[in-house]
C-alpha cells in the first residue's frame, strides 16, 4: 500500500491537480452550505430562489479560496521536495505552515505566526492519521490465518495436510477406506475395529427353525 506521498501526482503536475481538486471541493461544499443558509434566510415562497442566489454569489468565491490554498500548498510542497530531495510527511507539515503564514502576511507578523502554527499542527495531525491508517491496513492484510475450530484431540497437521481418503459413496461399500484406517492406526486416540465377516469360519445361515 502506497503512502500519501508516493500515491500522488509527480511534482510539476501536482500543483494543477491540487488546484483543481481544492476548487471542486470548495465549490461543492460551499454550494451545499450556502444553499441551506439561503433557504433558511429567505421568506416563504422564495426559499428555492434565495438558496440558488446564495449559491451563485458565494460558491465561486469559496472555490477560489480553496484553490488558492491548494495551489500555494502544492507549490511549497514541491519546493520542499526539490530542496530536501525526498518525500516524507515533513514536506507536507512545512508546506502547511508556510501556506498558513503566507496567506496571513497582510495581517502582520503575529497573525501570520499564529496561522503558520495552526497550519503546521493541522497538517501534522492529517499526516499522522494517514500513517496510522496505513499501518492498520497493512497489519490486517499481513495477519496469519489460524485454525480455531478444530475437533478435540485432532492435531493441526492433520487439519492442514491434504486428504487422500476417497470420498466417493461407492468406496465405502467396496472397502477402499479400510486400508486407510489400518494405516492410520486409529489416530486421535480412537480405536477402530474392522469386522472380518467374510473370513469367519462359520458363515451365517438363514434357516428358520
Amino acid at each position: 500500500m502506497g503512502t500519501p506521498e508516493t500515491s500522488r501526482e509527480p511534482c510539476p503536475d501536482r500543483i494543477l491537480d491540487d488546484i483543481g481538486g481544492a476548487f471542486g471541493m470548495g465549490a461543492v461544499g460551499g454550494s451545499a452550505f450556502h444553499f441551506l443558509k439561503g433557504i433558511y434566510n429567505s421568506p416563504r415562497g422564495a426559499r428555492l430562489v434565495g438558496g440558488s442566489q446564495a449559491v451563485r454569489m458565494n460558491a465561486p468565491r469559496i472555490g477560489g479560496s480553496f484553490a488558492v490554498w491548494g495551489g500555494l500548498f502544492s507549490t511549497f510542497d514541491c519546493s520542499m521536495v526539490y530542496l530536501r530531495q525526498k518525500e516524507d510527511p515533513w514536506n507536507s507539515i512545512i508546506a502547511g505552515a508556510a501556506t498558513g503564514g503566507f496567506l496571513q502576511m497582510r495581517q502582520g507578523m503575529g497573525a501570520a505566526s499564529r496561522s503558520a502554527l495552526f497550519g503546521g499542527v493541522l497538517l501534522a495531525l492529517i499526516e499522522g492519521a494517514g500513517i496510522m491508517l496505513n499501518k492498520v491496513m497493512s497489519a490486517q492484510q499481513e495477519a496469519p490465518i489460524f485454525v480455531d475450530d478444530l475437533p478435540a484431540g485432532m492435531p493441526q497437521e492433520a487439519a492442514t495436510a491434504p486428504s487422500t481418503t476417497p470420498t466417493s459413496w461407492f468406496g465405502s461399500w467396496f472397502g477402499e477406506g479400510k486400508d486407510e484406517e489400518k494405516k492410520s492406526g486409529g489416530g486421535g486416540g480412537v480405536k477402530t475395529e474392522i469386522l472380518e465377516s467374510f473370513d469367519s469360519p462359520m458363515p451365517p445361515t438363514f434357516e428358520f427353525k
